[in-house]
């Protein structure tokens, strides 16, 4: 019975009734040693009545073992692994080593968990119990956390408990239970519960000391007791404050020393690897003449128990007193006792490179290679938080300079991929300090560089991968091609022209192999700079030759990212697209993750463009969530200042504004291109309601700054829109000839539409006026997208009613209305209605786009749904459960007007 934890026992009630009713939930317990998390882990074991119980635990020895833990979770299970999606499949049995591979996945191996765990659930309700998950190694919490946040209708809840400590573990994303002390009623039952007899002085000093600390009124209650009993307690007085976890430790020191000098030699042994069997400690505990007689005290004192397999501490408290009573030279006597024991078989190898480390004092480059193959061996299970310590650990034993810098310097990119950036920094900073060596210098600025696109800005980004790629340029200049293409590509996102050109002078002067294929990206680079620059004529057939390579399966993804870059700023919208959902379907198949915001970020644009306003808002949706959960800080504002253009189009121009004033400073500082994007987009809230003057200022920003010849010079035909309307037809010229130069080269046939319409606003004539509308819907029927031919057709309409044309209006007219209501745009529709009311027209508003029923994971899931794949095969790509995708078509049906999932074929998807 577990006393003064009713609010807390209620949670886990109700989060058991909901995994048993499918409404998966996850929850994290918190606290400080003994205050009680995992008494309550045990409630919920003892709650789960008819659930399967799935148990882990995390161990503080092997929080550097990658996979360790989620191993022995998942081990039970092991023979359903071949069950799972083949690259999920895969990747799990890399992580647990047990088939060899390049590198293995870690966020594959995450879906793969969420999969595994699923199917157990579809077979019966399951409760994941996960106590002491603060030393989880980090592969194998980034799995679980993973899993735990994409159950949705799956029969399972999930529960980590998690002691407080110096280093945090952070659980975005999954709710929270804190345990604090117990009230002084409960405090005072547990008390007399479990310490009875104490003197009344004695009784309230330790509900003083003890803060309501669970395991503190126990330890030290009966501590005082027995003093007390022996006549051995102190006097009662007042004592300096400490925390309680050091208090509860101190009192297991006392028992500890108490103790045989075998027994606290095997405690020691036990407290070295906590992993270890039990037939392990006893070999170590031999070599000390121990045997396991000797542990027959401390388990009378009810500090450990045993097992056949395990030997486990009541407390991870005792298990650290036990280890830090002993002296420095004690514990590194049993660290090489380990090592002796244990083989350079597969199974042992990196527990006996950790030991052999942990028992040297000096560098020592036989153990500081035995370490550099642990963290090797890690690569391959992907476990980058344990690749990052061992090659740290091994840096600091190696003896030669340049091998400590090298060494330094992998732990600095490992943890890099690991998403530590303090670490990365810390130690890469370290290793350039090491050695003149220049590739490791240029190496160790990059991974500087790349953390600072994220904590800085692109700009930052740029500068610091033009310093590496200094460092470089003459003695491995294609290495240089690859550290200078990001420095242009994050001098693009910055609108810093000046580092732009630096870089690009560099690529000039770079002396590659005649037959490198890296020629091409250096003048895609070049290409760039001429065209941001405003002269599209020197670059445009490069950069449609970059979109026509990037289709080709060969193409890596950076390559692909880049020719995304081109293809918007050509106008190329349907070829980004294209481009954009291969690579989604590459990356979700492989699990590169980390890819996939920003592959969301240029379908969302390529669809904003195009009008496919919807598609963009479930882009942009899945964008921010993964982003969030990645902490790509930079790239999450980027995706929302998509999100500002897509509300303000929609019509809900109250949150358009609030996204606005959210990421605008962020956005300022680093990305001005997609500062200028959300300003477009609020332009676009201005223009429909006729508030041409802030339309105009709005605009004029867009079209002057930084960015004003990418792809944000299609804001200008708006701009011309806003000075013809708003009376400044002079105005409207301002950016017009360089739309022109840039429509004409590019030869986009949506440019050329844009352009007409144009010219249609400024012309004098009744014919120019009509000739360039009409050209410019005879182009908009063959290309380009639908909100940019109903524009065309609202402001015709507009003029041939001012012409009392009244029944070619009507027609333009109608058509447009019907447009803007289908796609969404709310305030357009409404303008166009206004102009048919002065026709004595009175439509009424026709159904929306059915998607917009739906929510971005609906449409996502009915979209795949729709193309032929399974719930399964969804549940791959989305990182979703079977089930859940079952629960989000369930809600989607009714909403599409079908009953059957045949019937989604028949729908425009």
């Amino acid at each position: 019975m577990l006393i003064g934890r009713d609010a807390e026992r209620a949670a886990i009630d109700a989060l058991v009734a909901d995994a048993k009713d499918g409404r998966s939930r996850s929850l994290v317990v918190r606290g400080e040693a003994g205050i009680g998390k995992s008494a309550l882990v045990e409630y919920a074991a003892g709650a789960a009545g008819g659930m399967r119980v799935v148990r882990g635990v995390g161990v503080e020895s092997e929080a550097e073992l990658a996979f360790g833990a989620l191993h022995l979770l998942l081990y039970p299970y092991s023979d359903r692994i071949d069950g799972l999606p083949r690259p999920q499949a895969e990747a799990l049995r890399a992580a647990f080593g047990q088939i060899e591979a390049a590198e293995a996945n870690r966020f594959l191996v995450g879906a793969a968990t969420l999969t595994l765990l699923a199917e157990l659930a579809a077979e019966t309700a399951t409760l994941v119990l996960i106590d002491d998950a603060q030393w989880l190694d980090r592969s194998s919490s980034d799995a679980l956390l993973f899993a735990a946040r994409r159950f949705h209708a799956d029969d399972i809840a999930v529960v980590f408990a998690v002691r407080e400590t110096t280093l945090p573990f952070a659980t975005p994303g999954i709710e929270t239970l804190r345990l604090r002390g117990l009230s002084r009623v409960a405090a005072e039952e547990l008390l007399d519960e479990r310490a009875a007899g104490l003197t009344v002085p004695g009784r309230a000093r330790v509900l003083l000391e003890s803060t309501g600390n669970p395991l503190a009124l126990i330890e030290l209650g009966v501590a005082r007791r027995t003093a007390e009993r022996a006549g051995q307690a102190d006097p009662v007085h007042e004592v300096g404050p400490l925390p309680v976890a050091r208090r509860v430790q101190e009192t297991f020191r006392a028992q500890i020393a108490e103790l045989p000098a075998g027994t606290r030699t095997l405690l020691l042994i036990a407290s070295a690897d906590t992993g270890a069997p039990v037939d392990t400690i006893r070999r170590v505990g031999a070599a000390f003449g121990l045997t396991a007689a000797d542990l027959e005290p401390a388990e009378q004192a009810d500090l450990v128990t045993l097992s056949t397999e395990r030997l486990t501490f009541r407390h991870p408290l005792i298990r650290a007193a036990a280890y830090q009573q002993a002296t420095h030279h004690q514990r590194i006597t049993v660290h090489a006792a380990f090592a002796r024991v244990l083989t350079a078989a597969p199974e042992d190898a990196d527990r006996r490179a950790w030991h052999l480390a942990a028992a040297t004092t000096a560098p020592d480059e036989q153990v500081a290679a035995e370490l550099e193959d642990t963290a090797r061996r890690a690569q391959h299970r992907g476990g980058a938080m344990a690749v990052s310590a061992a090659f740290e650990r091994a840096g600091r034993l190696s003896v030669d300079a340049g091998h400590r810098a090298r060494r330094l310097l992998m732990a600095a990119r490992a943890a890099y991929d690991a998403g530590r950036s303090d670490r990365a920094t810390r130690l890469a900073s370290e290793a350039a300090a090491l050695t003149g060596d220049g590739g490791i210098a240029a190496d160790a600025t990059h991974i500087k560089a790349q953390i600072a696109y994220e904590r800085t800005s692109p700009a930052a980004d740029s500068e610091l991968a033009l310093a590496a790629a200094e460092l470089v340029v003459d003695s491995e200049p294609e290495r240089a091609v690859f550290i200078l293409t990001e420095a242009v590509c994050c001098a693009r996102d910055a609108g810093r022209h000046d580092l732009l050109e630096q870089g690009v002078r560099m690529m000039k002067a770079l002396l590659l192999p005649d037959d490198s294929p890296l020629h091409a990206d250096v003048a895609a680079q070049i290409a760039w700079a001429d065209f941001l620059a405003g002269r599209p004529e020197a670059a445009v057939d490069v950069m449609a030759a970059q979109m026509r390579e990037a289709r080709a399966d060969t193409v890596d993804y950076l390559h692909k990212i880049v020719a995304a870059f081109s293809g918007v700023m050509l106008a190329d919208d349907a070829g980004t697209a294209a481009v954009m959902a291969d690579m989604l379907t590459s990356v979700r198949t492989t699990g590169a993750v980390l890819w996939i915001p920003y592959t969301l970020e240029f379908s969302a644009l390529a669809q904003l463009l195009r009008g496919q306003f919807t598609q963009a808002e479930t882009s942009v949706a899945e964008g921010v969530s993964l982003g969030i959960e990645l902490e790509m800080t930079t790239e999450v504002v980027v995706l929302r200042a998509i999100e500002v253009w897509l509300a303000a189009i929609s019509g809900d121009e109250a949150r358009a504004r609030s996204i606005a004033a959210e990421i605008g400073p962020l956005l300022s500082a680093r990305h001005p291109t997609h500062a200028a994007l959300a300003a477009w987009g609020l332009a676009l809230a201005d223009l429909p309601a006729g508030r041409f003057d802030a339309a105009l200022a709005a605009l004029d920003g867009v079209c002057t700054g930084p960015a004003a010849h990418d792809f944000l010079i299609r804001a200008v035909p708006d701009h011309v829109e806003a000075a013809v309307r708003g009376g400044l037809p002079e105005r409207a010229r301002d950016h017009l000839r360089a739309f022109g130069h840039w429509a004409q080269h590019v030869r986009s046939p949506l440019g050329t539409a844009l352009l007409h319409r144009c010219h249609a606003l400024l012309a004098v004539t009744d014919d120019a006026v009509e000739d360039n509308y009409t050209a410019a819907l005879r182009l908009h029927d063959q290309h380009g997208g639908p909100f940019d031919r109903a524009r065309t057709q609202l402001v015709f309409g507009e003029w041939l009613r001012r012409r009392r044309r009244r029944s070619d209006a009507r027609t333009q007219l109608i058509e447009a209305m019907a447009t803007f209501d289908r796609v969404g745009a709310r305030p357009w529709a409404d303008r166009t209605r206004i102009e048919l009311a002065a026709l004595g027209e009175h439509p009424l508003a026709q159904r929306d786009d059915p998607l917009k029923l739906l929510t971005p994971q609906e449409i996502q899931v009915i979209r795949l749904a729709a193309a032929g794949h399974s719930n399964k095969e969804i549940g791959a790509q989305l990182f979703l459960s079977p089930r859940t995708v079952g629960h989000h078509l369930y809600k989607a049906y009714p909403k599409l007007g079908i009953t059957r999932r045949i019937e989604l074929g028949q729908l425009e998807l």
